[in-house]
């Protein structure tokens, strides 16, 4: 099968603009009665052509989500294990060429941390690191995967590419989620972005998610940081990897996340932002074009309208997290070497009553350790 890097070209982002705007109301009248596959309609339904029909496409979103997810919503919490990186990414709190406080967590201070979020209730953790191997890399990695599994529900890792090797140890020690936002899906812009480091490597990121694929995750989390480029194109491509990774790996869990960039100091300016409603279209638009798969909402997004798009559509949400190793100890290091600014700043228990008051049930376990066991390749 074609890898997504291959197929990419075919459709450089010009042309997607022109058929963003080539869109008309009949074919988003014909798309919400009919349907279709993601490669045909994603640039209808994130188009601005779209933008009157959102109420329609709201309610059919929110009866989708219903009908395959119940009335459920999972949380989890980001724990940063470092912040050391040899990148240069113009948007990022960790870039290398920023002064800030670097540090990596020892195995007994990354069990700490987890055992802080067990406390609030959370069950499903994501573990990140900055892009330095050297400092800290798959050995660390797993040791911390291999303490922390017999603790929580699930453990996802957002961190540096791997090879198909190195992603198989990661599943070997007990990782279930693989998550990787290419950033931007323009190959141009992308440069511009990254301009030193081995993120540099636009294709290479881009094939790793494949790689994860064939390693076995039972989830692969994907995104763009919108408002680097145009945030429609950026959406389509979103929603054409999501179609290619559900073609080759239909074993996988899809996860797909719309993070907005958030400012950092002396970072890139939020050159394309996106509107509230902006968002909202297009999140209840990829779960038109995936029934299945889990659209995620972060910590990036106030308060009021994360509890505002509770039901339309986002199955998975992060609560009471911190973007700094050691940040749910110390408060106060976000503030100096955490990698972003998050907007939601309610506890884990605050977001759980927020989603309990939408009707919503709190999920805090995802898929029993003894029938993960069970299945192919599974791990306790």
């Amino acid at each position: 099968m074609m890898g997504f890097a291959d197929w990419l070209p075919s459709m450089p982002p010009p042309a997607v603009q022109d058929r963003l705007a080539s869109v008309s109301a009949a074919q988003i009248q014909r798309c919400l009665v009919a349907g279709s596959g993601p490669l045909r309609d994603a640039p209808l339904l994130f188009s601005t052509a779209a933008r009157p029909h959102l109420e329609a496409m709201a309610a059919r979103a929110r009866a989708i989500t219903l009908a395959r997810f119940g009335r459920t919503m999972n949380l989890y919490a980001p724990l940063y294990l470092s912040n050391h990186c040899i990148n240069q990414c113009a948007y990022c709190g960790f870039a290398a060429h920023r002064k800030i406080p670097r540090s990596s967590l020892s195995l007994d201070e990354a069990q700490q941390q987890a055992e802080h979020l067990i406390k609030q209730g959370i069950r499903h953790l994501l573990l990140v690191t900055g892009e330095a191997p050297a400092r800290y890399g798959l050995d660390e990695l797993c040791r911390v995967i291999e303490r922390l599994r017999p603790l929580v529900a699930s453990l996802a890792v957002e961190v540096f590419p791997c090879d198909l090797a190195g992603y198989r140890r990661l599943v070997s020690a007990g990782a279930d989620g693989l998550v990787l936002y290419q950033e931007t899906y323009d190959p141009d812009r992308y440069q511009e972005f990254h301009p030193r480091g081995p993120k540099r490597d636009f294709r290479a990121r881009l094939e790793a998610m494949e790689a994860g694929g064939q390693a076995g995750f039972r989830s692969l989390g994907i995104g763009s940081l919108l408002g680097l480029t145009p945030t429609r194109v950026e959406a389509c491509y979103l929603a054409w990897h999501c179609d290619h990774l559900s073609r080759a790996f239909p074993q996988a869990r899809l996860a797909v996340s719309f993070p907005r960039l958030r400012p950092v100091s002396g970072g890139a300016p939020i050159s394309h932002p996106l509107a509230d409603a902006d968002l909202v279209q297009f999140i209840v638009g990829m779960r038109l074009l995936f029934p299945d798969a889990e659209i995620v909402i972060s910590t990036r997004e106030p308060a009021d309208l994360r509890d505002r798009i509770l039901r339309l559509g986002v199955t998975r949400m992060s609560a009471g997290s911190r973007t700094s190793p050691g940040g749910y100890s110390d408060e106060n290091l976000d503030q100096e070497a955490g990698q972003f600014a998050i907007d939601d700043q309610r506890s884990v228990a605050e977001v759980a009553k927020a989603i309990r008051a939408a009707g919503l049930d709190v999920v805090c376990k995802d898929f029993d350790p003894a029938f993960m066991a069970a299945q192919p390749g599974g791990k306790a």
